[in-house]
């Protein structure tokens, strides 16, 4: 079965990306574990919450990747001399991502409770207008050039 996209339209040039993100978002795991809230404490501000007893922080990590939250977990705890009769908390690895919008920042993480709470916060940028300039012929063809942003994230004791 072929695939079709929305988005091999002309007139919306330079949308790759979007089209990845929105093939990420469909590939992602259908399993509920561990379950999630995302809550707004705020006007631009979210809280993305997620249920992991059982694990520590050692055993937690949150990064970022290509415009995606991954949190993975795997419990570190040796059980092998643990004899169960029921076991019911589950203490299995996993691996959740969560797709980013351009402007959202990660203020951070905690953990309290057996909950791991990541803050965002979503800035809105100024709408950049640009006039171009046009020319005769191919000679004075000028380069663009692109604008990057490095984010550094730090974690504190």
């Amino acid at each position: 079965m072929t695939r079709t996209s929305g988005f091999n339209s002309p007139l919306l040039l330079g949308f790759d990306h979007l089209e990845r993100m929105l093939d990420r978002v469909s590939k992602t795991s259908a399993e509920g574990y561990p379950p999630y809230n995302i809550e707004q404490t705020g006007e631009y501000k979210l809280r993305i919450t997620l249920a992991v007893a059982g694990f520590s922080m050692k055993d937690l990590q949150v990064t970022v990747e290509d415009n995606q939250l991954v949190v993975r977990g795997r419990n570190h705890e040796d059980e092998s001399e643990r004899m169960f009769i029921h076991r019911g908390i589950a203490a299995r690895q996993f691996q959740r991502s969560f797709v980013l919008a351009e402007g959202i920042d990660i203020l951070g993480a905690s953990l309290e409770d057996g909950l791991l709470n990541v803050d965002l916060e979503q800035y809105i940028p100024e709408p950049e207008v640009r006039t171009i300039e046009i020319t005769k012929g191919e000679k004075n063809k000028k380069l663009a050039t692109r604008k990057t942003k490095t984010i550094e994230l730090t974690t504190e004791d």
